[in-house]
Order: C-alpha cells, then sequence, then structure tokens
C-alpha cells in the first residue's frame, strides 16, 4: 500500500476494532527526547550497564545519580507531541483500549491518556531501593538518602532487574484481545518487550508498525510505515472523519 491507501486503511482499522497501542523511544523524539538505540541514541554514547544499572546503584552511587540527573532534568519544553496527542483522542473516544509503553517520560499521561502499562516503570516519582518509600525528586537530585538511610533512585527499570508483574500482565491481556495491534517508534529488538506484537498477530490481530527504521517484525506486519509518527497519525486521523 502507497502512504495514503495505507493511512486510509489504518482508520478503517482503528473505527472497526479494538486498537492497542505500543510505543517506544521514537515517539517520544518528536518530543525533543533522545532515543536509545538509533546511530544518535543514547546508549550510542553511554554504556548502559555502566550508568544505569542495579551495580551501578549499589556500588558506584556517584555514578548512577550523575547520570538520572540530566535524564531527570527534562525542560518544560518537551511536551507531548501529534502522535501522543491522536493516541489520547482515540483513547477517550473508545478506540484504543490499551498502551503499552516501553518509554519512561509520561508523555502519554501528560498527553492525557489513562490506559497505560508502562513496562519500564517512569522516571517519577523516585523511591527509596531499601524500603520503597516514594519521595519527590528534588530529594534525589541533591543526592540525599532515605529516612531509613536506603538510596534513592528513579522508578524505571534498571539493568539487572525484572519488569514488573502488574505491566506485564495488562501488555499480555491487551495483547491477546485486541484486534489491531500498533507499534509506534519501537526498534522491535528487546525482549520479552518485543514479544507482544508477535501475541497479537498469533492471536488474529492486525499488526500495524510505523518506525523510521525496518525492525524484525516488519515481515508479519500488515501495514509497515518508514515516516514521523505524528505527521503519519495526522494523516489517518483525517480519514477518520
Amino acid at each position: 500500500m502507497d502512504i495514503e491507501s495505507g493511512a486510509k486503511w489504518f482508520a478503517e482499522q482503528i473505527k472497526k476494532s479494538r486498537v492497542v497501542v505500543f510505543s517506544g523511544a521514537g515517539l517520544s523524539t518528536e518530543s525533543g527526547l533522545a532515543d536509545f538505540r538509533s546511530k544518535e541514541g543514547l546508549w550510542a554514547h553511554v554504556d548502559p550497564m555502566q550508568y544505569a544499572s542495579v551495580n551501578t546503584l549499589e556500588h558506584d552511587y556517584e555514578s548512577f545519580l550523575e547520570f538520572y540527573r540530566s535524564r531527570l532534568y527534562v525542560p518544560e519544553s518537551v511536551q507531548p507531541n501529534k502522535g501522543h496527542k491522536y493516541i489520547a483522542e482515540w483513547e477517550a473516544e473508545g478506540y484504543v483500549t490499551g498502551i503499552i509503553t516501553q518509554n519512561v517520560d509520561r508523555l502519554h499521561q501528560k498527553a492525557g491518556s489513562v490506559k497505560i502499562a508502562e513496562l519500564h516503570g517512569s522516571l517519577e516519582p523516585v523511591r527509596c531501593h531499601s524500603c520503597g518509600k516514594t519521595w519527590e525528586k528534588e530529594f534525589f537530585l541533591e543526592g540525599k538518602k532515605c529516612d531509613c538511610g536506603g538510596l534513592l533512585r528513579p522508578g524505571v527499570v534498571l539493568f539487572g532487574e525484572m519488569l514488573p508483574d502488574g505491566p506485564l500482565r495488562l501488555a499480555d491481556e491487551w495483547s491477546s484481545d485486541c484486534e489491531t495491534f500498533v507499534v509506534l517508534g519501537s526498534s522491535l529488538v528487546v525482549s520479552p518487550a518485543n514479544y507482544f506484537p508477535r501475541q497479537a498477530k498469533n492471536s488474529g490481530a492486525k499488526l500495524i508498525i510505523i518506525n523510521r527504521e525496518s525492525t524484525p517484525l516488519d515481515k508479519i506486519a500488515d501495514l509497515v510505515v518508514h515516516e514521523g509518527i505524528g505527521n503519519y497519525l495526522e494523516k489517518v486521523a483525517g480519514y477518520m472523519k
């Protein structure tokens, strides 16, 4: 399908089926945030195991703190983009039944989305690594410790940790029950997150992938688009009127 016919078909799928959205860092790059695995991404310049791991948190806290200080200082100019807003609108209208995200920036929530499974946690709130008590991010940024003496950390899933059970169960349920599964801005190389598009497809759902670069699952998708997400969803929205 060409761009226009693909957008029209995409709009038809949204209007007639239960849609689950799976978002990756490529969606948030359109808000000005860096992704992770592209040539210009965060992990191209930083070894994640050196900074974003449980081992670093527990044995080199200063390096851990310095790395996440820079990530928590998100400029006010970083706001939900057109892609986030269209997803939130379609959720409010009853088309999108759930959003599975690898992102930790909470831009989906800022756009107004509610049904979200955060597979990798979120930068906020900050919590104690020992007792789990939550704190305002300023306490972490200032290098303070918890009342119990434990180290403060963002709520993201670090290398060396398991993904949270609650979001995994939601993602599994939504993927099995949806009729259209839409991937937005994910390279689909991280396990077990990349299991869910396959699960949806194997359960009979249509699979749509919008990502600037090719993914390992392009060959089984019903529609693949290598375009900017926000502009393409705007085109899709035009066919839904």
